[in-house]
């Protein structure tokens, strides 16, 4: 096709009422809709309607029921073309259980993903691994210590072909999704028909409330949840067309995603808080925008931040963009993707409290802007759960708080979305639930307004002096402080407990002259007495040390070991180590 699938379908619109994915494709493929691929430029590359998709997915399908035994994993890497999305549906079809991978660019390095991908093809136990024909060497070098074959996509579509099919039933399992990889030893999580039909159906019909005018645009990887669920499974489950640019193409382009919103008439489309950061960076007013289509701009896969998002809505308010257009949800993978959305045109609902009293008694006591405190931050509201689905904050004595308790706890999910926990993993299973049987996410939050407000994860809390330090407060205060020259931040504390602990901060620099070193060295040192208060030990490092994983989060974790073992340079190697105290 030489035009992107159409957004009007053809048919009655479906709201996920489906068993299977299969089930959701067959009715899928008598519609005109589809998935559409575009270049960095936003030229279109392959349009695939979903009848197309249906015809390859199953003749690929009966190659793989002889090649491998029901049920067998299959690695799959997560690239942003058709073949992955035919490949994907071919396993469901085949009733093979595909496990999304990422990609080499976003795990720090390539001996860092060889030993990232040895571990999952361990802990998945992998039939075979599918990539293309470029990836194979690095693929087949993590690989060479077992007995996983790795095919390039191409001989998996050149396999001899037979005559049956071996779909998945509603009892069987859908796929294995990856944890980010914040920790050394990534984990398999389940994905059901039962758990990933649920979570779509609640997406696009309460989370999205999709209806026959909308359109999807996407730049997520696919490997992670919020791409691999939010824009391939659940416009699939919704019969929608979707627009999919490469997640590398966006980081070097990334007007190009509003360009695609713009030429297509785009309705919804998500980011992660930095997406729409790097817009208000990158934008240098040289073309036409009209983005009044954009009805649904989602936030999701880390924590959001609100200036950020003020400063994208104030720029892009003349082009039609609407504050109110902003979606803040919270989810995680095992949770399929989805567990909060907030109400359709709320956009941002603000809520700023005192960090002293949050800090030093797990308060939440607003602060207005009467009262003067030396330690504020404003939270962003995430919304009320799914339909079907509950949600509960818990203490550290697992009691649950009340909705006007006015405390943080730990928040808890049940529902028919939740995984069944990890792959052949039952100590990190186990591990993942309360007593009795919820999921325990390992974030922290508290409620507003009947809403879901989420403040962190609880492992990355730095317990000083009495006070739970946020390291994003840390960090966002360095970027702040050096922001045309500093990229990533990470803090994190290292040795003993109170007064013998050591608060560390690294901040990537875009220079390495020694005069523009002090003068950010100056300048964040300045910012972090001011508004954090703790005594903080600062190391300029080049650009690209930290560590992100899948979803484009960083992970404290990894940076921390990197840091341990000595794999950091110091840029003022030659200068004492720079110690922030608390006072001026």
């Amino acid at each position: 096709m030489t035009e992107p699938t159409p957004t009007a379908r053809g048919q009655v619109l479906n709201l996920g009422a489906f068993d299977t994915l299969t089930d959701a494709l067959d009715y899928a493929a008598t519609c005109d809709t589809g998935f559409n691929y575009f270049d960095g430029k936003g030229r279109l590359l392959t349009a695939m309607p979903y009848a197309e998709l249906r015809a390859r997915a199953v003749d690929v399908a009966k190659r793989l029921v002889a090649f491998a035994p029901k049920n067998a994993r299959i690695g799959l890497a997560a690239v942003s073309t058709p073949e992955f999305a035919v490949l994907f549906m071919a396993c469901q079809y085949a009733g093979l259980v595909p496990a999304p991978l990422p990609l080499p660019v976003t795990l720090g390095g390539r001996s860092s993903y060889e030993r990232q991908l040895e571990r999952m093809a361990d802990t998945g136990d992998f039939f075979a691994l599918f990539a293309p024909a470029s990836m194979e060497p690095i693929m087949s070098s993590a690989l060479n210590d077992t007995a996983t074959p790795v095919l390039s996509f191409d001989e998996v579509f050149a396999l001899p072909s037979g005559d049956a099919l071996r779909p998945f039933g509603p009892d069987d399992l859908c796929y294995i999704q990856y944890s980010s990889g914040s920790s050394s030893s990534p984990k398999g999580i389940i994905g059901t028909q039962k758990s990933v039909t649920a979570n779509c159906r609640g997406i696009v019909a309460h989370g999205m409330a999709v209806d026959e005018t909308d359109r999807a645009t996407s730049w997520l990887p696919l490997y992670h949840d919020m791409g691999l669920i939010g824009f391939m499974l659940a416009p699939l489950m919704s019969q929608l067309s979707t627009d999919y640019m490469d997640p590398t193409d966006f980081t070097r382009r990334p007007i190009t995603w509003l360009q695609l919103i713009h030429d297509n008439r785009g309705t919804l489309s998500y980011s992660p808080t930095f997406g729409y950061e790097l817009c208000v960076r990158r934008w240098r007013d040289d073309r036409a925008l009209d983005l009044s289509c954009w009805r649904a701009a989602g936030i999701g896969g880390d924590m959001v931040r609100p200036e950020p998002l003020t400063e994208f809505a104030e720029l892009f308010e003349p082009m039609g963009f609407r504050e109110t257009a902003f979606t803040p949800s919270y989810g995680l993978a095992e949770t399929t993707l989805a567990a909060t959305f907030a109400p359709k045109n709320q956009g941002l609902l603000k809520h700023t409290i005192d960090m002293d009293r949050y800090e030093h008694a797990n308060e939440v006591v607003e602060v207005t802007e009467l009262q003067k405190t030396s330690h504020a931050r404003t939270f962003v509201a995430c919304g009320v759960g799914l339909p079907e689905h509950e949600i509960e904050i818990r203490d550290s004595n697992n009691e649950v708080l009340a909705h006007d308790s006015a405390r943080v706890g730990r928040i808890c999910l049940r529902g028919p979305s939740v995984s069944p926990g990890y792959f052949r993993n039952s100590q990190a299973t186990e591990a993942a639930f309360t007593p009795d049987g919820w999921l325990d996410t390992g974030d922290l939050g508290y409620w507003y307004q009947d809403q879901v407000v989420v403040t962190g994860r609880h492992k990355d809390l730095i317990l000083y002096h009495g006070r739970n330090i946020w390291p994003q407060d840390i960090e966002w205060a360095a970027q702040a402080a050096a922001p045309h020259r500093c990229g990533r931040a990470c803090a994190f504390s290292v040795g003993g407990a109170g007064d013998q602990k050591t608060i560390m901060l690294l901040l990537e620099c875009r220079t390495r002259d020694p005069k523009l070193l002090a003068e950010i060295e100056a300048a964040v040192s300045a910012a972090i007495r001011l508004e954090v208060g703790v005594p903080v030990q600062l190391q300029l490092v080049p650009k690209s040390t930290m560590i992100i994983t899948s979803s484009g989060k960083l992970s404290r974790a990894r940076v921390k070991q990197k840091w341990l073992d000595g794999g950091i340079i110091d840029l003022q190697d030659d200068q004492p180590l720079k110690v922030v105290s608390a006072s001026a």
